[in-house]
């Protein structure tokens, strides 16, 4: 409850408001029947302060009332206020008329005040409410003599919006605009003058004087956000940029908030547009359990899932700090959400059937694996005993449990598997295929690539070594991977899930493979560096395991478009159950007795296409980059 001084603070301000635009109400309503009299001399005009005033405040003031006009604020007013005046004005007028035929049938009302009222009114109102924001703008620009100069490149929507919220701020001087449209060239935006092209950015810049240069292009491609980057860097001036419609969106920046240019915004990877109705749909009040709960693709499931509708979130995780983060994060966020923490291995039975007895879920979400292929090369019975045989563990205590639909995280590299991930991951989607029935557990399996910023990316790798001062390790000149960021992963992973269809296998759009050179020297320029001048570039090789370029589809499977022109969904090869029960009871057994050389004879005889990479292959051994199929050419 508000106190009396704040109640009065509250209401002083929108009395004062009421007051003034009744005023105007009045005073238009005399200046009209002033003016429409005055061109007949002869006739005296009526009197203002009659029944008929009284009835014209009235209407007028509720039609204020119920449009919400005292709703808005003046500091902020724009074009959205104006036309609501507009609107007030319009249906003011119908109510006036209505009120004075009930009264007098509308006796010496002449018919020119009637239409020309609403028009002067919505000036008279609009005016001084626009004329307050400028004086306010005004005031907040002349009072900060500190204000950096800002040289904004893009004059489209953003830029426009992005003047306002520098004004507003008072700490910025908008002082031109440079955009490669001729039509605008000479033009003003928001009083600000449109200056020359992008790539003009280097001599105009210091013409200006200009402090700062922020790229207001949130929807350019990346080949036209890498050439803006490389015109600011020319200026040796700091740069920032406008966050995208989907970062505000995902909470992941402010509005008019500048950020620092990210390379996620320079690899080509197009904003995701899921079906959030369709996801919400099939999540809406539900319960999921996602293992790896605490790692980058399983945090940000569980985030998606608590912001997309889930009821009850129980999160599985190996790691006690990463468990806490993860559960703290989603509590703080997501307060009506149930999240339920259980910290075990995934791979444990007993730590399995205790989660699904807390969570009694609809979906489980298997996350937890171990993803680093020069680590698992070396350590092959970890990666059979996590990747393999937890999986195996998951998916059976879920089928048991009646879980409605499993979803196996997997990866680009169990295609014509080289390594061992690939090799492990591939026969973890064996083992989901062959727990399928007609009519139990739904078993779904997503494949993609590398993610920008998880746990153990080259991106943070990269990051740490230009901090140091390098030199930038990358393995190869030729070496290319595919990139996704980790919310755009796992809103495909939903949407995947969401399409529904059983024993599913999901391959997602990874755009186009991108030179880990390219990545290399593009993180070491925003970090405002040349790359070979004051940052390295060592290539070290190949490790085992890897390759110069992954693939993202299978010959034998065949692959057909969805409802989501980003997803493909692949048609699963056939296993035999009875040789996946076999391969798993040997791979336990050797895993138990730690045999490693039963568990790759084991494992490649249940693989017959896992054929070991070499590490470091000669430098004309270059792999085919196999594009995402076009839509056209996709086979149904």
């Amino acid at each position: 409850m508000l106190n009396l001084k704040d109640r009065v603070a509250v209401t002083m301000p929108r009395l004062a408001v009421v007051a003034h635009d009744l005023g105007m109400v009045w005073l238009c309503w005399l200046a009209l029947h002033q003016f429409r009299y005055a061109l007949q001399p002869l006739n005296a005009a009526p009197a203002m302060t009659g029944a008929e005033v009284l009835l014209v405040l009235l209407a007028q003031g509720a039609v204020f009332w119920q449009v919400g006009l005292y709703r808005g604020v003046w500091r902020f007013a724009s074009l959205p206020d104006l036309l609501n005046i507009l609107k007030a004005s319009v249906i003011g007028l119908m109510a006036i008329m209505l009120a004075l035929f009930v009264y007098n049938r509308l006796d010496q009302v002449p018919r020119s005040v009637l239409l020309l009222y609403p028009l002067l009114l919505t000036a008279m109102l609009g005016m001084p409410r626009l004329l307050y924001r400028a004086w306010k703008d005004h005031s907040i620009a002349r009072t900060d003599k500190a204000s950096i100069r800002v040289l904004i490149l893009g004059a489209g929507q953003a830029g426009e919006t992005l003047v306002r919220d520098l004004r507003r701020a008072g700490a910025y001087d908008p002082v031109g605009f440079l955009d490669d449209a001729a039509k605008l060239r000479g033009s003003r935006l928001q009083g600000i003058p449109v200056l020359g092209k992008v790539e003009d950015v280097a001599r105009i810049a210091p013409e200006t004087a200009a402090g700062l240069l922020v790229i207001a292009m949130p929807s350019v491609d990346a080949s036209t956000m890498r050439r803006v980057v490389a015109a600011c860097e020319r200026t040796g001036l700091p740069f920032r940029t406008v966050p995208r419609l989907d970062d505000m969106l995902e909470g992941r920046s402010l509005p008019g908030e500048l950020k620092e240019v990210a390379i996620e915004d320079l690899l080509g990877r197009q904003p995701v547009t899921p079906d959030w109705k369709a996801i919400r749909g099939w999540l809406g009040g539900r319960s999921v359990l996602v293992t790896g709960g605490g790692g980058s693709i399983g945090g940000e499931l569980c985030r998606q899932c608590a912001r997309h509708g889930a009821s009850r979130i129980a999160l599985i995780e190996i790691d006690e700090l990463a468990l806490i983060m993860a559960e703290s994060e989603l509590r703080r966020d997501f307060p009506q959400i149930q999240c339920i923490p259980v910290l075990g291995d995934c791979g444990d039975p007993a730590v399995m059937r205790h989660a699904l007895r807390l969570c009694n879920p609809d979906a489980v979400f298997h996350a937890a694996a171990y993803k680093q292929v020069p680590v698992l090369e070396g350590q092959l019975r970890e990666a059979v005993r996590n990747n393999v045989l937890a999986t195996e563990v998951v998916a059976r205590e879920a089928a048991a449990a009646k879980v409605g639909t499993f979803v196996l995280i997997s990866t680009d590299k169990a295609v014509d598997p080289v390594n061992v991930l690939g090799a492990t991951k591939r026969l973890a989607e064996m083992v989901c295929q062959a727990m399928t029935e007609p009519d139990g557990t739904h078993f779904v399996t997503v494949r993609f690539g590398n993610v920008l910023d998880s746990a153990g990316s080259v991106v943070p790798v990269f990051r740490e070594q230009i901090r140091n001062g390098g030199p930038v390790t990358v393995t190869d000149p030729e070496v290319t991977r595919y990139f996704m960021t980790i919310p755009e992963a796992c809103q495909l992973i939903m949407q995947s899930v969401a399409i529904g269809s059983r024993e599913a296998v999901y391959t997602l759009d990874m755009g186009e493979p991108v030179p880990i050179r390219l990545l290399a020297e593009q993180m070491i320029r925003l970090a405002g560096k040349q790359p070979g001048r004051d940052i390295a570039i060592v290539y070290t090789g190949l490790r085992p395991g890897e390759k110069l370029h992954e693939t993202l589809f299978h010959a034998d499977e065949r692959y057909r478009p969805t409802l989501h022109p980003k997803i493909l969904q692949a048609e699963a090869r056939s296993v035999s159950r009875e040789k996946i029960q076999q391969a798993l009871v040997g791979l336990r057994e050797a895993s138990i007795a730690f045999d490693v050389e039963a568990l790759g004879r084991l494992l490649r005889e249940a693989l017959p296409e896992f054929q070991p990479a070499q590490a470091s292959p000669p430098r004309d051994g270059a792999g085919t980059v196999v594009a995402f199929p076009a839509r056209q050419a996709r086979r149904t």
